[in-house]
């Protein structure tokens, strides 16, 4: 979701993404890797027929509240 993850975060995520292609398939694998970050704008998505905010994940993140606690499951 758009606003949640810093540049930093994706960053990271790319490499580790990167890294778990490279574990399974081998090193030929690197230069042909690829991983696009979609965002999606708040309130154009869902779960369980519920709209998450950022904040809502971002709580979530934190450990401050569930996911199911957000979307009352």
């Amino acid at each position: 979701m758009e606003g949640v993850f810093t540049a930093e975060q994706k960053q990271l995520a790319i490499r580790k993404v990167t890294d778990a292609m490279v574990e399974i398939e081998g090193e030929k694998m690197r230069p042909i890797t690829w991983v696009i970050f979609e965002e999606v704008k708040a309130g154009d998505w869902g779960i369980a027929g519920k709209c998450l905010g950022p904040e809502e994940v971002k709580a979530a993140q934190t450990g401050t509240i569930a996911v199911r606690d957000a979307i009352g499951a």
